[in-house]
């Protein structure tokens, strides 16, 4: 048993060095103080992040194919494949094994969330992966 779990936390340790120095483009508005702090949350967690301020934030995400029904206020892309919103840095690493996702999108701005957080409040929700034939799938629950 202990074995095992010794196994797990390596195998979590080298997911996690495997993020490390992998870089994502973000683009956000100029205004948005909540893109800034999910910067820093994915900063937190080893990734490198370039910045971009964009004033036009529709045209990104139309460009990249974020489903409006999956927007939020900033996006990220990484290997080509697009991160909406709040997703959690731990879920970015799933695009990399599933060839079948366009991209991953917490939709809205639910407190809790990373870059969300306001005290002891946070709701439920969920990540959702868009896949190639455009169907949505929840990839991750939080409550």
């Amino acid at each position: 048993m202990l074995k095992n779990n010794l196994a797990a936390l390596g195998l979590l340790a080298l997911s996690t060095l495997a993020q490390a120095g992998q870089t994502i483009d973000v683009y956000r508005d100029p205004n948005c103080g909540c893109c800034k702090e999910w910067i820093t949350h994915l900063r937190d967690n080893g990734y490198t992040v370039n910045d971009h301020v964009e004033p036009n934030m529709s045209a990104v995400k139309q460009r990249l194919g974020v489903a409006p029904r999956l927007a939020s206020c900033h996006t990220g892309v990484i290997d080509g494949k697009f991160v909406e919103g709040h997703v959690p840095a731990e879920q970015i690493s799933v695009l990399a094994k599933r060839p079948d996702l366009r991209g991953l999108a917490v939709p809205g701005m639910p407190m809790g969330s990373p870059g969300m957080e306001m005290g002891d409040h946070k709701d439920a929700y969920q990540v959702i992966g868009l896949t190639t034939d455009g169907k949505d799938e929840v990839v991750a629950q939080y409550k």
